[in-house]
């Protein structure tokens, strides 16, 4: 974000011809950015605006802050409060939270793999990752991994069957489970996540989820979701 928050006007200034695209920043050890990922394709795309999937580390952004454990551990009431409020948001989207031991899961291997994928099964990863975590008892373990990635390939197999959009029903090639376990370990991969974490750092980013709009303005929060839409179609404007 450019300049200081207090020198701009608290409202989206449209843009000739602009097409709203939202920033969605998680981490996949997050519970919040696990409710996020569960309503924000529905949410976006009644809105008409199109999303950007984000994957990063909140480990060295914590760490930079002096803390090694999540603010829910070491806050204990903030984290019963969390975990609470959690269960109650689950709950109205209709899933039950099952809360994986230990918390935070190592989100490491999740978000390398996750941009070790083509753009396109992003999306179908990380909510099937996140259901495993948070909604099976899976953790982030190796079996919860490979139920992602089987999930992201049937989805570029068979887009209609997921979303009502695809190349005309034609199969599409899937993902190569062992090639994207072995991809995630590359050098190039891990040089990604760091600059993704990185760019997130930049983009003002300190805690999941975070929405960025096209003109850098940032909401924390699963409960900014509906603002952060709002302002990138005001970007768009009447």
């Amino acid at each position: 974000m450019t300049g200081s928050p207090h020198a701009m006007a608290p409202r989206p200034q449209a843009r000739r011809g602009h097409q709203p695209r939202l920033q969605f920043w998680y981490d996949f050890a997050s519970n919040y950015s696990w409710i996020a990922a569960r309503r924000i394709e529905a949410a976006a795309r009644d809105a008409g605006v199109a999303l950007q999937w984000k994957p990063f580390l909140l480990g060295p952004i914590f760490a930079a802050s002096g803390w090694n454990d999540s603010p829910f551990n070491v806050y204990p009431a903030k984290g019963a409060y969390a975990w609470r409020d959690v269960a109650r948001l689950a709950d109205g989207l209709g899933l039950a939270l099952t809360r994986p031991q230990p918390f935070p899961q190592n989100s490491l291997q999740a978000a390398r793999l996750a941009l070790a994928l083509p753009e396109a099964a992003l999306p179908a990863f990380t909510v099937a990752l996140f259901a495993a975590e948070f909604e099976q008892g899976l953790g982030l373990s190796e079996g919860a991994l490979r139920q992602a990635l089987a999930a992201a390939s049937a989805h570029l197999k068979h887009p209609l069957a997921a979303d009502g959009a695809g190349t005309g029903g034609l199969p599409a090639a899937g993902v190569d489970v062992e090639a994207a376990l072995a991809a995630a370990g590359s050098d190039a991969v891990k040089r990604a996540l760091r600059a993704q974490t990185e760019a997130a750092v930049a983009a003002g980013i300190f805690g999941a989820p975070a929405f960025v709009a096209s003109d850098g303005e940032l909401f924390w929060g699963n409960d900014r979701l509906e603002q952060a839409l709002a302002w990138e179609l005001g970007l768009a404007g009447p």
